[in-house]
């Protein structure tokens, strides 16, 4: 059995303001985990690589623009 512990390795992006609303990611295994930066202690979700990847694309491909 594999324990997977919390990432230590958080990041957000560069182009976000210096304010509290953000999400941070982090390294998970060989996924990803994903948090909210206004409320660190609630914990995160994480993401397989194949998820992970598909989200990202989404993004990219402009899925979630207003």
């Amino acid at each position: 059995m594999t324990v997977q512990h919390e990432p230590d390795n958080w990041r957000k992006s560069s182009r976000s303001q210096n304010g509290s609303a953000c999400v941070e990611v982090g390294s998970f295994g060989d996924g990803a985990a994903i948090r909210d930066t206004k409320d660190r202690a609630a914990g995160y979700f994480t993401a397989d690589r194949d998820q992970w990847s598909a989200f990202v694309a989404a993004i990219k491909g402009g899925r979630f623009d207003a």
